[in-house]
């Protein structure tokens, strides 16, 4: 016969079993940037984990310290919104916390193989692109020795589903031409002495949909657009949001706040891109456009100190590391 005192743990103890998997039912996010407990200039890369174990890179850049750089862990898709430097990574640092938070370390030069496409091949990842990138990262991954099959394609109004995760593209207003020195050759010499890009269809955001629940918009770079009322906030009801405020080359904190206190409106946003060092030992600093979009936004918003991993609920809460 159980005693009562024992009848209790064992309750108890049922009781905490049961509620493990409501705590892993977060989806966890955590920033990959330049120095470890920062946001600095160039920190765009964000690694988003799935409760299902789904592991997803976003815009690695310049700060993911290639394919070898331990923090990647395994990664099972990639995602790049456009083909700016800074988002495929032309160079990168020789290691995580090589530079400083306000210059970044790009010692290791990439091009034209590019760090995304290092990265993508080195972990057998998908690559998930819209408008006309597929091929070319398609022809990049072979060119390595990569499958070129695992460069995948989502254009406007479409999604694919990938590891349980379902991915859409979305409009962004901003530049996505390929210059000359990512081709490489006679071909981008010219280009480059000519001034121009090859055509790879316009900038691109995300909406991931998560198997909890959770839907994120990831903004790339970009301006003000109706779609992010009509469609993210309208048709996909995002509820976290990962937000660029570094103004000048895409929206601006005052614009950014714009987009998320009246288009968006989502329960919880992201600062991303800020263009400078918007910490200084891991506090926000004064006066920095990182202050101003924090003062301006009227949701919870948090600031991605690179290695400090944030957890979302389905309703794009932040439950822990907030």
């Amino acid at each position: 016969m159980i005693s009562p005192t024992a009848r209790i743990s064992l309750l108890a103890a049922a009781g905490a079993v049961l509620a493990l998997p409501a705590l892993a039912q977060n989806v966890k996010v955590t920033p990959l940037g330049g120095i470890d407990g920062e946001f600095c200039i160039f920190d765009r890369a964000l690694v988003f984990e799935d409760p299902n174990g789904t592991r997803i890179l976003y815009d690695p850049g310049f700060t993911v310290a290639g394919a070898e750089d331990s923090r990647l862990g395994r990664i099972d898709i990639v995602l790049l919104t456009h083909m700016h430097a800074d988002h495929v990574g032309t160079a990168h640092g020789k290691a995580p916390n090589s530079g400083s938070c306000d210059k970044a370390d790009l010692s290791v030069q990439t091009l034209p193989r590019l760090n995304v496409v290092d990265i993508a091949v080195a972990k057998n990842a998908k690559m998930v692109t819209g408008s006309e990138m597929p091929p070319f990262f398609a022809a990049k991954m072979k060119a390595i020795g990569g499958n070129p099959a695992n460069s995948i394609n989502v254009r406007f109004g479409g999604s694919v589903v990938v590891g349980g995760v379902r991915i859409a593209t979305v409009a962004a207003l901003h530049p996505n031409g390929v210059p000359g020195d990512y081709i490489g050759g006679e071909l981008g010499r010219e280009m480059k002495e000519a001034g121009i890009a090859g055509d790879v269809g316009p900038a691109t955001g995300y909406v991931l949909k998560f198997s909890n629940g959770l839907v994120a918009y990831l903004s790339g770079d970009t301006g003000i657009v109706a779609d992010q009322e009509r469609v993210v906030r309208d048709h996909y009801h995002a509820s976290l949001a990962v937000m660029n405020i570094g103004d000048v080359l895409s929206t601006g904190p005052a614009e950014a706040a714009y987009v998320i206190n009246d288009l968006v409106k989502p329960a919880s946003v992201i600062a991303s891109h800020a263009n400078e060092a918007g910490t200084v030992g891991g506090k926000v600093r004064p006066g920095s456009k990182t202050e101003a979009f924090l003062k301006a936004v009227k949701v919870p918003a948090y600031v991605p100190l690179s290695g400090k991993t944030m957890e979302f609920d389905g309703s794009g809460k932040c439950s822990a590391g907030c």
